[in-house]
Order: C-alpha cells, then sequence, then structure tokens
C-alpha cells in the first residue's frame, strides 16, 4: 500500500522525495527554492496531492522561498493501508485526542450560513464515524511532524492551504501555534456532507449514511467507471471556470495515484467522512494570521460564507476573484501569487 512514484513529477519537474513518517508511512513531497529560504508549506485539497501547486511552487522558489509541497496520507504517492490494520490505526491522530476537555460531540458550536449574515448553533459531532485513520487529526500530525524533522524551520513555517486541505492546516496550527507564521488559504470549504450542514439531520443522516454504506460495499465498479482521463476531465471542469487549466498533465498527475492500491478505500472513506473539526470553529482558536482568497465562481463555496469570515479575529483579509472557481492557484496563478507573495 506505499505506491512507488516517478522519479521525476511529471507537473513541476522536479524530484519525487519520500519521508518515512511514523510506523514506516511513504510520505511522498517535493521542494524547490533555496535551502535558506522561507520555509512554505503546500497542504492540498480532496482528492488531489502535491502536484495540484505545480504553478504556486515553482513561483515561491523563483522569489526565494523554500517551498515543499507534501501528499497527505492515504493520497498521491504516500501510503494507503486499510483503515482496520494494525498499522493504520497506530497512525490514526485520534488516538488519546478526545477527553472531557476536548469531547468527541461539540455542543452548541456557531456556524455561519450560505449568505453570510446569520448564524446557527449546531452539535457538532468530531470522532470519524468509522473510527477511520483518515481523518483532520491525523493528517494535521502529519503536517507537525513534517515540518519539525524535514523543514526544521529556524523561525516557522508558513502554510498555504487549498479547499478541505484547509482544515487539516488549521489543525496543526491549532496543536502546534509556535511551529507556524500562518496560513494563506485558497478556497475554504465548509464540509457540505458534516451532519453539522446537512438540512434536518435526524431525517436525512440515515439516508446519508445508508449511501456512504452501499459506496463502501458496491462502490469500487463506479470508481473504475469514473477513473478514466476523459471523464476525470469532465469531472474537473466543474470546478474549475477556467476550463482551459484543465489540461492533460493535471488529469495524468491527479488520475494515477487515484488508481494505485488502496486509494479508492480512503475516497469511499473520505466521503463516509461526516464529522470532524469545522472552519469556522476552528478559526476561533487561532491567533495566528490568516489571509483568504476565493473565486467568485466557485461551485462549492459560498461567496457569503467566505466573505463572513473576516469577522473571525485571526482572519485579516479576505479576497474574491472574478471568473475563478475553486482552484485559483491553478486556474488564475497571475491573481493568486501576487496576493500570497504580499500575505509572505
Amino acid at each position: 500500500y506505499s505506491p512507488i512514484p516517478p522519479k521525476i513529477s511529471p507537473a513541476t519537474n522536479l524530484p519525487n522525495q519520500l519521508f518515512t513518517w511514523r510506523h514506516e508511512q511513504q510520505i511522498r513531497y517535493q521542494v524547490a527554492g533555496p535551502e535558506d529560504g522561507e520555509p512554505i508549506l503546500l497542504v492540498h485539497g480532496l482528492f488531489v496531492n502535491s502536484d495540484h501547486w505545480r504553478k504556486t511552487i515553482a513561483r515561491l522558489a523563483d522569489e526565494g522561498y523554500r517551498a515543499y509541497a507534501i501528499d497527505l496520507w492515504g493520497c498521491g504517492y504516500s501510503s494507503k493501508p486499510p483503515r482496520d490494520s494494525e498499522v493504520a490505526k497506530a497512525v490514526c491522530g485520534e488516538k488519546g485526542r478526545f477527553s472531557v476537555d476536548y469531547p468527541k460531540v461539540l455542543a452548541n458550536a456557531e456556524l455561519g450560513s450560505a449568505c453570510g449574515t446569520k448564524s446557527r448553533l449546531v452539535d457538532v459531532e468530531l470522532a470519524h464515524p468509522l473510527e477511520s485513520p483518515y481523518n483532520f487529526y491525523t493528517w494535521a500530525e502529519q503536517i507537525t511532524d513534517f515540518c519539525d524533522e524535514v523543514v526544521k524551520p529556524k523561525s516557522g513555517v508558513t502554510l498555504v492551504s487549498n479547499s478541505i486541505g484547509t482544515i487539516s492546516a488549521f489543525q496543526a496550527i491549532i496543536d502546534k501555534p509556535d511551529l507556524f507564521n500562518g496560513v494563506f488559504v485558497v478556497s475554504p470549504n465548509f464540509r457540505e456532507l458534516h451532519s453539522a450542514e446537512i438540512a434536518v439531520p435526524q431525517l436525512s443522516m440515515p439516508i446519508v449514511r445508508w449511501v456512504q454504506q452501499l459506496l463502501r460495499d458496491k462502490g469500487q465498479g463506479l470508481f473504475d467507471a469514473l477513473a478514466k482521463p476523459d471523464t476525470v476531465k469532465q469531472i474537473l471542469k466543474e470546478p474549475y471556470a477556467v476550463e482551459s487549466a484543465v489540461d492533460d498533465v493535471l488529469v495524468d498527475v491527479l488520475l494515477t495515484p487515484l488508481l494505485t492500491e488502496g486509494a479508492s478505500q480512503v475516497v469511499f472513506d473520505t466521503l463516509s467522512y461526516s464529522a470532524g473539526p469545522l472552519p469556522e470553529i476552528q478559526l476561533g482558536q487561532i491567533t495566528k494570521p490568516v489571509w483568504i482568497c476565493y473565486g467568485k465562481d466557485d461551485p462549492w463555496t459560498p461567496a457569503g460564507r467566505v466573505e463572513a469570515l473576516v469577522r473571525k479575529p485571526s482572519v485579516e483579509r479576505v479576497v474574491a476573484f472574478d471568473k475563478v472557481g475553486h482552484c485559483p492557484h491553478d486556474e488564475a496563478p497571475e491573481l493568486v501569487e501576487p496576493l500570497l507573495l504580499e500575505y509572505l
């Protein structure tokens, strides 16, 4: 369950490197820029990998930063052991995490709404319903361990995250605030399949759980049918407003690792993850500076809810880009990169 990556990434032309994480788990990463440059760690989003930062890592290196891009455990060319295996259980970041002071269900948590003008109080389930190790606490610990053991910063690491990777980045800062300088967010994700986000959960969640179970038990055929280059290209055009950015290289570097052993089960586990920390709650626990950017044509991220994040004390700026979707760093790097450099 530890796939062998190509020696050189077709997306970045950088060598693929391997970090041996806890319990001999393989983590693929890429790095560019001068060794003495200020360190930046790029954290990818849902079902993709470090190659998704193909444009950002090159620009940061050109500007003199030491830029790292990592494959989260279970993604890309990182290890993907079965969730019920002994090694996976040993790696799990939820182990020992919950207590009286940090319960598995956070009661009466305040969350936002799509319009951005209203809030609501809901109970938020934090523990993975399947007790799967593929969760945000595990990924946060991977990020902090990678920074401690590979990056070894002299004065902190700055995180740059996209989509659902933002929750892992936020949790890493909450866990080890002294290790990080802040987070630059490219399109946050509010977890539409989280039980706290589902309308009328008492009625809806049993149906959602049934569909999730069906996918885990019977979904391999559907996964195989969808895991074709032409189909993946069409799927990517939903979140990408700039369709010309969906080129053959992008499709290849995102699809190929998804065909490795264990990848589909991680996908099904993630689709069953209707729990975990949520960004609006996490931002209340972060004191480091956060900047957020997003595309106005993002079909997955309500603009009003993103704009409302500026009311969080740690969020200094929220910037919207016209005619851009969920992946501005790949769709419109000419807009994202100057803002990122200003943040840095």
